[in-house]
């Protein structure tokens, strides 16, 4: 059985795809992933289940590194195309997990954007428009909320 949910009215669907990532979960948040060409590998643990003697990582801290390197990249490609000097630039996601009113569960998300030797208006624009262009915002944008911090030169 396939179900198509269609793109709401804030999201577009991909024109023509560049690229596909396919990862296998068995166990759910207490199990394993693995990617289908095998260069991935991680043991699940529940955060409740979480402690120092606990390996493993969460789908919160694996949608963070995702959310965190795509925005870096697309803030990276913002510089070169709008010609700002970001400098070294460092994205870290926070990737919050909480219940809803109707008994489900919700993520939020906190971006903070570091650029030190970057103007901080520069620094601004460059985070806007990475947040347009970066696949991760879109796909969230209208159903997820996000906070964006920027640092940069005052």
């Amino acid at each position: 059985m396939s179900v198509e949910i269609p793109a709401g009215a804030a999201t577009a669907a991909p024109r023509d795809t560049v690229y596909t990532a396919s990862v296998r979960v068995s166990g759910g948040r207490g199990g394993r992933a693995e990617s289908l060409t095998g260069s991935f590998r991680a043991t699940l643990t529940r955060p409740a289940e979480r402690g120092p003697d606990a390996p493993g990582t969460d789908p919160e801290e694996l949608f963070a590194a995702g959310y965190a390197a795509c925005f870096d990249s697309a803030l990276a490609a913002v510089g070169r195309r709008e010609r700002i000097t970001l400098g070294p630039t460092e994205v870290t996601a926070s990737v919050s997990l909480g219940t809803t009113d109707g008994g489900g569960y919700a993520i939020a998300v906190l971006l903070a954007v570091s650029a030190p030797s970057c103007p901080r208006a520069d620094l601004e624009r460059a985070v806007a428009a990475a947040h347009l262009l970066c696949p991760y915002s879109n796909a969230v944008r209208g159903n997820t909320p996000v906070t964006i911090r920027v640092d940069g030169q005052d």
